[in-house]
């Protein structure tokens, strides 16, 4: 569960899945957020948070995959700092339909620097009194990325 620094209750949902401590890697997925904790500071420092406490147990992959068609998903795991790994056509059926399957990771080896462009983003300093950013995150992981997503 998801919780806004108002006290109000639980605001959203994040989960771990595919969780493959031999290979080291494990997946964030299941994400539902609230209207008012999407696109907010709340919302990005639970994922950062999770991407951490994944880091710091020893993973070297933490993974975002998603339906293709779900631009949101594909933008949020871009700005947050995933690099794009392929898409997997017709990976699953979902409904009756063909599901093409994005794929986004984070490895150890790059963390460092992006938990850094994180906390800046995240540092009080960078939004303004009425809580506008001064600077946006995509543009701190942007650099840092080794694959642009080619879809979104």
């Amino acid at each position: 569960a998801i919780f806004g620094r108002d006290g109000a209750g639980a605001a959203g949902l994040a989960s771990y899945l595919r969780i493959e401590p031999a290979a080291g890697s494990i997946e964030v997925g299941h994400i539902a957020l609230s209207p008012a904790l999407q696109r907010s500071p709340a919302a990005t420092e639970a994922m950062v948070l999770m991407m951490d406490w994944a880091f710091a147990a020893g993973y070297r992959r933490y993974e975002w995959k998603c339906d293709a068609l779900n631009l949101p998903s594909r933008r949020a795991a871009v700005r947050l700092g995933f690099s794009y790994e392929g898409t997997f056509r017709q990976a699953t059926i979902v409904k009756g339909r063909n599901r093409d399957t994005a794929w986004f990771a984070v490895i150890d080896k790059d963390w460092p620097a992006l938990r850094a462009a994180h906390r800046a983003w995240l540092d009080p300093a960078n939004f303004d009194a009425a809580g506008r950013q001064r600077q946006r995150l995509g543009d701190l992981t942007r650099p840092l990325l080794h694959a642009a997503d080619p879809g979104p």
